[in-house]
Protein backbone atom coordinates (compact mmCIF):
# COMPACT_ATOMS: atom_id res chain seq x y z
CA UNK A 1 0.00 0.00 0.00
CA UNK A 2 1.68 3.04 -1.09
CA UNK A 3 1.90 6.50 1.29
CA UNK A 4 -0.55 8.27 -0.91
CA UNK A 5 -3.57 6.06 -0.67
CA UNK A 6 -3.08 5.75 3.21
CA UNK A 7 -3.05 9.39 2.66
CA UNK A 8 -6.33 10.02 1.12
CA UNK A 9 -7.69 6.94 3.65
CA UNK A 10 -6.61 8.54 6.95
CA UNK A 11 -8.64 11.45 8.70
CA UNK A 12 -7.84 14.50 9.75
CA UNK A 13 -7.37 13.89 13.52
CA UNK A 14 -6.70 9.74 14.20
CA UNK A 15 -8.29 7.55 16.41
CA UNK A 16 -6.68 6.09 19.85
CA UNK A 17 -6.52 2.47 17.84
CA UNK A 18 -5.00 4.27 14.40
CA UNK A 19 -2.03 6.49 16.50
CA UNK A 20 -1.46 2.74 18.40
CA UNK A 21 -0.90 1.62 15.13
CA UNK A 22 1.01 3.93 13.47
CA UNK A 23 3.20 3.85 16.44
CA UNK A 24 3.85 0.28 16.27
CA UNK A 25 4.68 0.80 12.45
CA UNK A 26 7.11 3.51 13.11
CA UNK A 27 8.90 0.61 15.64
CA UNK A 28 8.69 -2.33 13.22
CA UNK A 29 10.35 -0.51 10.88
CA UNK A 30 12.89 1.27 12.72
CA UNK A 31 13.96 -1.79 14.38
CA UNK A 32 14.71 -3.30 11.05
CA UNK A 33 16.09 -0.71 9.14
CA UNK A 34 18.02 -0.33 12.01
CA UNK A 35 19.46 -3.83 11.99
CA UNK A 36 20.09 -3.49 8.46
CA UNK A 37 21.86 0.03 9.27
CA UNK A 38 23.96 -1.38 11.77
CA UNK A 39 25.82 -4.37 9.33
CA UNK A 40 27.57 -1.38 7.29
CA UNK A 41 29.22 -0.64 10.77
CA UNK A 42 30.85 -3.40 11.08
CA UNK A 43 32.73 -2.28 7.94
CA UNK A 44 33.71 1.34 9.06
CA UNK A 45 35.12 -0.55 12.10
CA UNK A 46 37.10 -3.37 9.81
CA UNK A 47 38.52 -0.26 7.93
CA UNK A 48 41.98 0.44 8.55
CA UNK A 49 42.40 3.95 6.89
CA UNK A 50 40.93 6.56 9.03
CA UNK A 51 40.14 8.54 5.94
CA UNK A 52 38.05 5.53 4.59
CA UNK A 53 36.56 5.23 8.10
CA UNK A 54 35.16 8.96 8.48
CA UNK A 55 34.06 9.01 4.75
CA UNK A 56 32.10 5.42 5.12
CA UNK A 57 30.80 7.17 8.17
CA UNK A 58 29.37 10.15 6.93
CA UNK A 59 27.86 8.60 3.71
CA UNK A 60 25.91 5.70 6.08
CA UNK A 61 24.83 8.39 8.59
CA UNK A 62 23.43 10.28 5.35
CA UNK A 63 21.56 7.51 4.17
CA UNK A 64 20.30 6.61 7.62
CA UNK A 65 18.60 10.13 8.66
CA UNK A 66 17.21 10.44 4.55
CA UNK A 67 15.86 6.64 4.94
CA UNK A 68 14.59 7.48 8.69
CA UNK A 69 12.68 11.04 7.34
CA UNK A 70 11.08 8.78 3.96
CA UNK A 71 9.86 6.25 6.40
CA UNK A 72 8.64 8.54 8.60
CA UNK A 73 6.46 10.55 5.78
CA UNK A 74 5.45 6.72 4.88
CA UNK A 75 3.15 6.89 7.49
CA UNK A 76 2.11 10.46 8.31
CA UNK A 77 0.04 11.46 5.56
CA UNK A 78 -0.73 14.59 6.73
CA UNK A 79 2.41 15.97 5.97
CA UNK A 80 3.49 18.17 3.20
CA UNK A 81 3.74 17.11 -0.06
CA UNK A 82 7.01 19.33 -0.94
CA UNK A 83 8.21 18.37 2.88
CA UNK A 84 8.09 14.64 1.30
CA UNK A 85 9.95 15.66 -2.05
CA UNK A 86 12.04 17.19 -0.15
CA UNK A 87 13.47 13.79 1.90
CA UNK A 88 12.86 11.67 -1.21
CA UNK A 89 15.44 13.64 -3.26
CA UNK A 90 17.29 13.64 0.21
CA UNK A 91 17.21 10.00 0.06
CA UNK A 92 17.93 9.25 -3.66
CA UNK A 93 21.18 12.06 -3.18
CA UNK A 94 22.50 10.11 -0.69
CA UNK A 95 21.92 7.18 -1.89
CA UNK A 96 23.68 7.67 -4.88
CA UNK A 97 26.65 9.53 -2.82
CA UNK A 98 27.05 6.42 -0.75
CA UNK A 99 28.56 4.61 -3.71
CA UNK A 100 31.52 6.84 -3.57
CA UNK A 101 32.11 7.39 0.03
CA UNK A 102 31.29 3.63 1.73
CA UNK A 103 31.79 1.43 -1.33
CA UNK A 104 35.49 1.38 -0.79
CA UNK A 105 35.13 0.96 3.22
CA UNK A 106 37.31 -2.37 4.31
CA UNK A 107 37.10 -3.19 0.68
CA UNK A 108 37.77 -7.85 0.31
CA UNK A 109 37.05 -7.85 4.02
CA UNK A 110 33.25 -6.73 4.47
CA UNK A 111 30.78 -6.17 1.60
CA UNK A 112 29.64 -2.21 3.50
CA UNK A 113 28.06 -0.93 0.60
CA UNK A 114 25.93 -4.32 -0.21
CA UNK A 115 24.55 -4.01 3.54
CA UNK A 116 23.41 -0.37 3.17
CA UNK A 117 22.06 -0.98 -0.39
CA UNK A 118 20.14 -3.79 1.12
CA UNK A 119 18.61 -1.24 3.40
CA UNK A 120 17.52 0.64 0.33
CA UNK A 121 15.96 -2.38 -1.35
CA UNK A 122 13.81 -3.04 1.74
CA UNK A 123 12.12 0.55 1.81
CA UNK A 124 11.80 0.64 -1.92
CA UNK A 125 8.43 -1.03 -1.37
CA UNK A 126 7.31 1.55 1.02
CA UNK A 127 8.20 4.29 -1.52
CA UNK A 128 6.95 3.26 -4.67
CA UNK A 129 4.94 1.48 -6.90
CA UNK A 130 5.73 -2.32 -7.21
CA UNK A 131 7.34 -1.98 -10.47
CA UNK A 132 9.78 0.70 -9.32
CA UNK A 133 10.46 -1.16 -6.64
CA UNK A 134 11.57 -3.61 -8.68
CA UNK A 135 13.82 -1.42 -10.59
CA UNK A 136 15.45 0.14 -7.56
CA UNK A 137 16.64 -3.68 -6.28
CA UNK A 138 17.43 -4.52 -9.52
CA UNK A 139 19.54 -1.35 -9.48
CA UNK A 140 21.11 -1.89 -6.25
CA UNK A 141 22.04 -5.19 -6.52
CA UNK A 142 23.80 -4.67 -9.55
CA UNK A 143 25.85 -1.71 -8.24
CA UNK A 144 26.90 -4.19 -5.35
CA UNK A 145 28.16 -6.50 -7.77
CA UNK A 146 29.86 -3.61 -9.74
CA UNK A 147 31.14 -1.56 -6.04
CA UNK A 148 32.21 -5.42 -5.32
CA UNK A 149 34.16 -6.26 -8.47
CA UNK A 150 35.66 -2.65 -8.24
CA UNK A 151 36.98 -3.16 -4.82
CA UNK A 152 38.51 -6.74 -4.99
CA UNK A 153 35.69 -8.15 -3.31
CA UNK A 154 33.03 -11.15 -3.97
CA UNK A 155 30.19 -10.06 -6.72
CA UNK A 156 28.27 -13.18 -6.05
CA UNK A 157 28.44 -12.36 -2.07
CA UNK A 158 27.47 -8.67 -2.78
CA UNK A 159 24.63 -9.44 -4.22
CA UNK A 160 23.48 -12.04 -2.38
CA UNK A 161 23.66 -9.94 0.65
CA UNK A 162 21.68 -6.91 -1.61
CA UNK A 163 19.26 -8.95 -2.72
CA UNK A 164 18.02 -11.33 -0.11
CA UNK A 165 18.77 -9.90 2.64
CA UNK A 166 16.94 -6.65 1.16
CA UNK A 167 14.12 -8.71 -0.22
CA UNK A 168 13.38 -9.97 3.35
CA UNK A 169 13.95 -6.64 5.16
CA UNK A 170 10.78 -5.30 2.33
CA UNK A 171 8.54 -8.42 3.01
CA UNK A 172 8.89 -7.49 7.01
CA UNK A 173 8.52 -4.18 6.88
CA UNK A 174 5.84 -4.70 3.85
CA UNK A 175 2.59 -5.84 6.17
CA UNK A 176 2.80 -3.87 9.23
CA UNK A 177 2.45 -0.65 6.68
CA UNK A 178 -0.14 -2.47 4.72
CA UNK A 179 -1.91 -3.83 7.92
CA UNK A 180 -2.15 0.03 9.16
CA UNK A 181 -3.42 1.31 5.70
CA UNK A 182 -6.02 -0.97 6.36
CA UNK A 183 -7.33 0.75 9.54
CA UNK A 184 -6.93 4.26 8.00
CA UNK A 185 -8.76 3.58 5.61
CA UNK A 186 -11.34 1.32 7.71
CA UNK A 187 -11.15 4.52 10.33
CA UNK A 188 -12.10 6.52 6.82
CA UNK A 189 -15.01 4.49 6.10
CA UNK A 190 -16.68 4.76 9.31
CA UNK A 191 -16.37 9.00 9.27
CA UNK A 192 -17.91 8.73 6.19
CA UNK A 193 -20.78 6.97 6.61
CA UNK A 194 -21.37 8.83 9.72
CA UNK A 195 -21.31 11.94 7.90
CA UNK A 196 -23.32 10.32 5.42
CA UNK A 197 -26.29 9.69 7.83
CA UNK A 198 -26.46 12.96 9.06
CA UNK A 199 -26.70 14.38 5.47
CA UNK A 200 -29.17 12.31 4.56
CA UNK A 201 -31.53 13.09 7.93
CA UNK A 202 -30.71 16.82 7.07
CA UNK A 203 -31.64 16.38 3.13
CA UNK A 204 -34.76 14.19 4.69
CA UNK A 205 -35.52 17.61 7.00
CA UNK A 206 -35.10 19.75 3.71
CA UNK A 207 -37.34 17.98 2.09
CA UNK A 208 -40.10 17.92 4.38
CA UNK A 209 -39.60 21.40 4.95
CA UNK A 210 -39.69 22.43 1.08
CA UNK A 211 -42.46 20.76 0.24
CA UNK A 212 -44.31 21.89 3.49
CA UNK A 213 -43.25 25.44 2.79
CA UNK A 214 -43.34 25.41 -0.86
CA UNK A 215 -47.02 24.55 -1.22
CA UNK A 216 -48.50 26.92 1.62
CA UNK A 217 -46.75 29.70 0.80
CA UNK A 218 -47.58 29.45 -3.04
CA UNK A 219 -51.36 29.58 -2.02
CA UNK A 220 -51.04 32.56 0.38
CA UNK A 221 -49.21 34.72 -2.26
CA UNK A 222 -52.04 33.74 -4.81
CA UNK A 223 -55.01 34.48 -2.34
CA UNK A 224 -52.71 38.09 -1.30
CA UNK A 225 -52.80 39.03 -4.54
CA UNK A 226 -56.49 37.76 -5.18
CA UNK A 227 -57.87 39.76 -1.65
CA UNK A 228 -55.07 42.95 -2.92
CA UNK A 229 -57.34 42.97 -6.19
CA UNK A 230 -60.96 42.13 -4.61
CA UNK A 231 -60.35 44.70 -1.73
CA UNK A 232 -62.04 48.29 -4.12
CA UNK A 233 -64.44 46.24 -5.73
CA UNK A 234 -66.07 43.58 -3.29
CA UNK A 235 -65.02 43.90 0.32
CA UNK A 236 -66.76 41.21 1.77
CA UNK A 237 -65.04 38.79 -1.11
CA UNK A 238 -61.53 40.26 -0.37
CA UNK A 239 -62.38 39.78 3.74
CA UNK A 240 -62.89 36.30 2.58
CA UNK A 241 -59.54 35.54 1.17
CA UNK A 242 -58.05 37.16 3.92
CA UNK A 243 -59.52 35.47 6.47
CA UNK A 244 -58.25 31.82 4.16
CA UNK A 245 -54.99 33.17 4.63
CA UNK A 246 -54.99 33.58 8.43
CA UNK A 247 -56.69 29.67 7.64
CA UNK A 248 -53.64 28.60 5.80
CA UNK A 249 -50.95 30.44 7.46
CA UNK A 250 -52.09 29.08 11.06
CA UNK A 251 -52.65 25.41 9.42
CA UNK A 252 -48.85 25.43 8.48
CA UNK A 253 -47.39 26.99 11.24
CA UNK A 254 -48.47 23.99 12.76
CA UNK A 255 -47.53 21.49 10.04
CA UNK A 256 -44.47 23.17 10.68
CA UNK A 257 -44.76 22.10 14.24
CA UNK A 258 -45.01 18.54 13.68
CA UNK A 259 -42.33 18.15 11.03
CA UNK A 260 -39.77 19.83 13.76
CA UNK A 261 -41.07 17.31 16.59
CA UNK A 262 -41.11 14.91 14.36
CA UNK A 263 -37.30 15.96 13.55
CA UNK A 264 -36.33 15.96 17.17
CA UNK A 265 -38.17 13.16 18.42
CA UNK A 266 -36.30 9.47 18.33
CA UNK A 267 -37.51 6.30 19.65
CA UNK A 268 -35.01 5.56 22.66
CA UNK A 269 -34.85 1.62 21.88
CA UNK A 270 -34.17 1.97 18.28
CA UNK A 271 -31.63 5.05 19.14
CA UNK A 272 -29.96 2.55 22.00
CA UNK A 273 -29.89 -0.20 19.58
CA UNK A 274 -28.11 2.05 16.89
CA UNK A 275 -25.85 3.60 19.26
CA UNK A 276 -24.68 -0.02 20.40
CA UNK A 277 -24.12 -0.98 16.56
CA UNK A 278 -21.96 2.40 16.37
CA UNK A 279 -20.11 1.69 19.27
CA UNK A 280 -19.10 -1.86 17.93
CA UNK A 281 -18.12 -0.63 14.94
CA UNK A 282 -15.90 1.57 16.24
CA UNK A 283 -13.97 -1.03 18.41
CA UNK A 284 -15.53 0.62 21.62
CA UNK A 285 -16.55 -1.83 24.27
CA UNK A 286 -20.74 -0.94 24.69
CA UNK A 287 -22.93 -2.07 27.78
CA UNK A 288 -26.31 -1.60 28.72
CA UNK A 289 -28.05 -1.15 32.56
CA UNK A 290 -31.65 -0.74 32.02
CA UNK A 291 -34.51 -0.89 29.91
CA UNK A 292 -35.57 1.78 27.78
CA UNK A 293 -39.11 0.45 27.97
CA UNK A 294 -39.68 1.34 31.78
CA UNK A 295 -39.35 5.52 30.53
CA UNK A 296 -42.19 6.75 29.84
CA UNK A 297 -43.01 7.60 26.50
CA UNK A 298 -42.38 11.38 26.32
CA UNK A 299 -39.77 11.35 29.00
CA UNK A 300 -37.95 8.58 26.50
CA UNK A 301 -38.43 10.93 23.23
CA UNK A 302 -37.02 13.76 25.45
CA UNK A 303 -33.72 11.14 26.10
CA UNK A 304 -32.89 9.80 22.95
CA UNK A 305 -31.75 13.24 21.43
CA UNK A 306 -29.45 13.13 24.74
CA UNK A 307 -28.16 9.51 23.90
CA UNK A 308 -27.91 10.34 20.36
CA UNK A 309 -25.65 13.90 21.38
CA UNK A 310 -23.84 12.38 23.69
CA UNK A 311 -22.56 8.98 21.40
CA UNK A 312 -22.34 11.07 19.04
CA UNK A 313 -19.41 13.41 21.10
CA UNK A 314 -17.36 9.88 22.72
CA UNK A 315 -17.00 9.20 18.59
CA UNK A 316 -15.61 12.63 17.71
CA UNK A 317 -13.94 14.46 20.89
CA UNK A 318 -13.15 10.98 22.80
CA UNK A 319 -10.51 8.39 22.46
CA UNK A 320 -12.93 5.67 24.08
CA UNK A 321 -11.85 2.47 24.45
CA UNK A 322 -15.29 1.54 26.87
CA UNK A 323 -18.91 3.37 27.01
CA UNK A 324 -21.70 2.61 29.69
CA UNK A 325 -25.30 3.71 29.30
CA UNK A 326 -28.09 3.25 32.38
CA UNK A 327 -31.23 3.79 31.96
CA UNK A 328 -33.65 4.59 35.11
CA UNK A 329 -36.85 5.49 35.65
CA UNK A 330 -38.39 6.58 39.25
CA UNK A 331 -41.10 8.20 41.14
CA UNK A 332 -41.63 11.16 38.82
CA UNK A 333 -38.04 11.48 36.86
CA UNK A 334 -35.89 9.00 34.50
CA UNK A 335 -32.68 9.79 33.93
CA UNK A 336 -29.87 8.72 31.17
CA UNK A 337 -26.05 8.37 32.36
CA UNK A 338 -23.39 7.96 29.34
CA UNK A 339 -19.63 7.42 30.97
CA UNK A 340 -16.75 6.69 28.55
CA UNK A 341 -12.63 6.67 29.52
CA UNK A 342 -11.74 8.24 26.60
CA UNK A 343 -11.92 12.18 28.36
CA UNK A 344 -10.86 14.81 26.29
CA UNK A 345 -9.90 18.34 27.44
CA UNK A 346 -13.01 20.05 25.01
CA UNK A 347 -15.54 17.19 27.23
CA UNK A 348 -15.25 19.15 30.18
CA UNK A 349 -17.31 21.96 29.27
CA UNK A 350 -20.71 20.89 27.74
CA UNK A 351 -21.68 24.10 27.02
CA UNK A 352 -19.34 24.66 24.25
CA UNK A 353 -20.40 21.43 22.80
CA UNK A 354 -23.92 20.62 20.82
CA UNK A 355 -25.11 19.43 24.05
CA UNK A 356 -25.77 23.10 24.99
CA UNK A 357 -29.40 23.23 23.13
CA UNK A 358 -30.47 19.98 24.46
CA UNK A 359 -29.66 21.51 28.37
CA UNK A 360 -32.06 24.07 27.61
CA UNK A 361 -34.83 22.27 26.70
CA UNK A 362 -34.20 19.62 29.28
CA UNK A 363 -34.43 22.71 31.90
CA UNK A 364 -37.81 24.04 30.30
CA UNK A 365 -39.11 20.70 31.08
CA UNK A 366 -37.86 21.04 34.75
CA UNK A 367 -35.37 18.49 33.75
CA UNK A 368 -31.18 18.71 33.75
CA UNK A 369 -27.90 18.23 32.08
CA UNK A 370 -24.74 17.92 34.48
CA UNK A 371 -21.27 16.30 33.50
CA UNK A 372 -18.16 15.43 35.41
CA UNK A 373 -14.81 14.11 34.95
CA UNK A 374 -12.67 11.88 36.83
CA UNK A 375 -9.62 10.93 35.44
CA UNK A 376 -9.96 9.92 31.73
CA UNK A 377 -14.13 9.15 32.87
CA UNK A 378 -16.57 11.50 31.46
CA UNK A 379 -20.03 10.68 32.92
CA UNK A 380 -23.01 12.72 31.29
CA UNK A 381 -26.27 12.44 33.47
CA UNK A 382 -29.69 13.83 32.03
CA UNK A 383 -32.91 13.64 33.99
CA UNK A 384 -36.73 14.69 32.87
CA UNK A 385 -39.21 14.26 34.35
CA UNK A 386 -41.44 11.33 33.81
CA UNK A 387 -44.47 13.01 33.31
CA UNK A 388 -42.65 15.89 30.73
CA UNK A 389 -45.58 17.08 28.04
CA UNK A 390 -45.38 18.47 24.68
CA UNK A 391 -43.68 21.55 24.91
CA UNK A 392 -44.90 22.61 21.65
Amino acid sequence: MSSDSVKTALPERASGRLGRARLITLLWIATTFWTSLVMPGIGIVREPRAVLAVTGTVGVLAVTAALGGVLYATVTPSMPGRVRRRWAAAFTAASAASVVLVGPVAAGRWDTWAWLAASMVGAAPLLVRPVRAAAVAAGCTAASVAVGAATGGSARDAALVTGLIGASVAVVNWLPVWMWGLLAQAEAGRRAEARLAASEERLRLARDVHDLLGHNLTVIALKAELAARLADRDGDAARAEAEQIREIATAALEEMRQVVHGYRSVDLAEQLDAARRVMESAGIRCSVEGAPASVPGEAASRLAPVLREAMTNVLRHSRATRCEVVIASGPGVSTLTVRNDGAADAAADPRSSGLRGLADRLAELGGGLAVHRDGTWFTLTATVPSTAGDDR
